[in-house]
């Protein structure tokens, strides 16, 4: 509630105690016999479970917080951290939060979470819940670094196993060389802030239809933008390295499965996302550098010259195609 004059927001202290499975199977007590202490001790990580006095009484800290703040460590408070697991993703998000800053899980936290995993107690989180976790951590400076705190303790296998699967083999609590789709997510981390291009990169190479995209996303509870961006790259996915190397007719399958020939369209963005996915710069230069001669072709001129039906449509190819490829003649693109 808010303070009438002073606008501050107070909360009742509360204590929970477990009585069921999942992180909804907990009874809340805020009895006014309940301490601040006991308040503290329901929180998941140390850092989360100081208080301060407002009239400047110091730091109220029974878990040692602050020397976990100075450690840069994401320690849990209680062995009632297992009660919930809900408690694993928020580990993982505030390690992508927190990973610029060099936090890192302590190692009696991730060997708790371990054990959790190891105990079946991730098939209790709902998939609203784990999407809602999981575009939180998108949103982040180092949203890679949710994705490897999952799986090292192995909940990524239960949560997501493709991208599991395409991480390899989890080498425990250290820190490890970048999978594939890591690698990619910090490539387009630097291009782009949106959470569903970061998404993308992320699950790429464990997707190879729009079918499997439908699928996993469906899954997942994604938003449209999150489906919307990884369709446009799956759906070119056999075009793209054909078209970074200056080959005009897989940039011109490119354009044509991005819509880009409406000049509406802003492909360059896309084409600097997937670029960046696929390690290849070059493709969103040769995208910027075709596309105003594409969408120069005159379709009308061709509609007017008497060819019409299903042999318009390969006269307006045919002419896209000779213009891409003069444009990348002229950039000096071809590799």
């Amino acid at each position: 509630f808010l303070h009438p004059q002073t606008g501050d927001e107070y909360a009742l202290a509360r204590r929970e105690r477990k009585r069921g499975e999942g992180y909804r199977g907990f009874d809340i007590d805020a009895g006014t016999d309940v301490t601040l202490e006991e308040d503290l001790q329901r929180r998941d990580l140390t850092i989360n479970a100081m208080a301060e006095s407002v009239d400047g009484g110091g730091l109220f800290d029974p878990f040692r917080g602050r020397d976990d703040l100075d450690a840069r460590l994401l320690r849990h408070v209680s062995p009632a951290f297992d009660e919930d697991p809900v408690r694993v993703l928020r580990v993982a998000r505030f390690a992508a939060k927190l990973g610029a800053l060099g936090f890192r899980v302590a190692h009696a936290t991730h060997r708790l979470m371990k054990d959790m995993v190891a105990r079946g107690d991730m098939t209790h989180v709902t998939r609203e819940r784990f999407w809602r976790e999981l575009s939180g951590a998108l949103g982040t400076v180092a949203p890679w670094r949710f994705f490897e705190v999952l799986h090292r303790c192995g909940a990524l296998t239960a949560l997501l196993p493709t991208l599991d699967r395409q991480m390899g083999q989890a080498g425990g609590h250290a820190e490890s060389p970048d999978s594939m789709p890591m690698a990619a997510l910090k490539r387009v981390c630097a291009v782009s802030t949106a959470p569903a291009d970061r998404l993308a990169a992320a699950l790429f190479d464990s997707i190879d239809s729009i079918d499997a995209v439908d699928v996993l996303l469906a899954d997942l509870r994604a938003d449209r933008d999150s489906a919307a961006a990884l369709r446009r790259l799956v759906s070119v996915r056999p075009f793209l390295a054909d078209a970074a190397a200056g080959d005009p007719g897989a940039v011109y399958e490119l354009l044509r499965g991005w819509r880009g020939f409406d000049p509406s369209v802003d492909v360059v963005v896309t084409a600097r996302i997937a670029a960046a996915i696929i390690d290849r710069p070059v493709l969103a230069e040769v995208v910027a550098a075709v596309l105003p001669a594409a969408r120069a072709v005159d379709v009308a001129r061709l509609a007017g010259s008497g060819v019409s039906g299903a042999g318009l449509g390969v006269a307006i190819a045919d002419a896209r195609r000779r213009a891409i490829g003069d444009a990348i003649s002229r950039a000096g693109l071809l590799t």
